[in-house]
C-alpha cells in the first residue's frame, strides 16, 4: 500500500478508528482532517448486507439533496421536437441529437449527467461501449431516461446524486463540500441514508447497513453511528 502523506497521518491521529460517531461530530472531524487547499467533496461510504450478484438486490437510485451537493453539473439533453425547447428553457447546458452523437465519438466529454428522452434511447444506445464504462449512460431508474425533460434538469441542476451498489455491496455518493455549514451536510447525510433505507431489498437478510462513514475528497474515513435508522 502506498505509503501517506504526513497530512493525511496528522488527520487520521483526531479519528478514533474503533468508535462511531454521531453525525454532527462526525461532520466535525472531516472539516477538522481536511487540510487541502481546495474545497474537498465531502462523501459517503456504505458497505451494505446485501448480494449484488442477486438481479433483485442491485440497489440503484437518484435522489435531491435537501442542499445539493456545491457543484453544478453541465447537463447534456438528447431529444428532438418540441422537446429540445424544453430542455433549454429548463437550463441544460448542451442539447440535440446526431451533432453530439458524433461529438461523443470523436472523443468530447464537456458534461457531467446525459438526460435522454425515450425515442432518443435507440440513437443514444450506440454509445453505450463509450459512455457504460464512465457511468454516463441515461437510465430510467434514475430519472436520466424521461420525456419529462423540464423536471430531469431541474432536478440534476438542484443536487441530483445518484447511488448504485458495486460488486462488493458498496455505494459512494457525495454529499456536498468542506465548506458547506456542519448543519446542511448533517442534513444531506440523513436524507440521504433515510434514502438508501427505503430502498432495502426485501429479500436482503441480516443487518443492512453494516457500515456507514463519511470523509473528505484527501482525508480518512470517519465511521458514523446511523443505529437510529436501522
Amino acid at each position: 500500500m502506498a505509503k501517506r502523506g504526513k497530512k493525511y497521518q496528522e488527520a487520521t491521529k483526531l479519528i478514533d478508528r474503533s468508535k462511531s460517531y454521531e453525525i454532527t461530530e462526525a461532520v466535525q472531524l472531516a472539516k477538522d482532517a481536511a487540510k487541502a487547499k481546495f474545497d474537498e467533496t465531502v462523501e459517503v461510504a456504505f458497505r451494505l448486507g446485501v448480494d449484488p450478484k442477486k438481479a433483485d438486490q442491485q440497489i440503484r437510485g437518484a435522489m435531491v439533496l435537501p442542499h445539493g451537493t456545491g457543484k453544478t453539473q453541465r447537463v447534456l439533453v438528447f431529444a428532438k421536437g418540441d422537446k429540445v425547447k424544453e430542455a433549454e428553457a429548463a437550463g441544460a447546458d448542451y442539447v440535440g441529437d446526431a451533432e453530439y452523437i458524433n461529438k461523443i465519438n470523436q472523443g468530447w466529454f464537456e458534461f457531467d449527467v446525459i438526460v435522454a428522452t425515450p425515442d432518443m434511447m435507440a440513437e443514444v444506445g450506440k454509445l453505450g461501449r463509450v459512455l457504460g464504462p464512465k457511468g454516463l449512460m441515461p437510465n430510467p431508474k434514475t430519472g436520466t431516461v424521461t420525456f419529462d425533460v423540464e423536471k430531469a434538469v431541474n432536478e440534476i441542476k438542484a443536487g441530483k446524486v445518484e447511488y448504485r451498489v458495486d460488486k462488493s455491496s458498496n455505494i459512494h455518493v457525495p454529499i456536498g463540500k468542506i465548506s458547506f455549514d456542519n448543519e446542511k451536510l448533517a442534513d444531506n447525510f440523513k436524507a440521504l441514508v433515510e434514502q438508501i433505507v427505503k430502498v432495502k431489498p426485501q429479500s436482503a437478510k441480516g443487518t443492512y447497513l453494516k457500515n456507514v462513514s463519511i470523509s473528505s475528497t484527501m482525508g480518512p474515513g470517519i465511521r458514523v453511528d446511523v443505529s437510529d435508522f436501522r
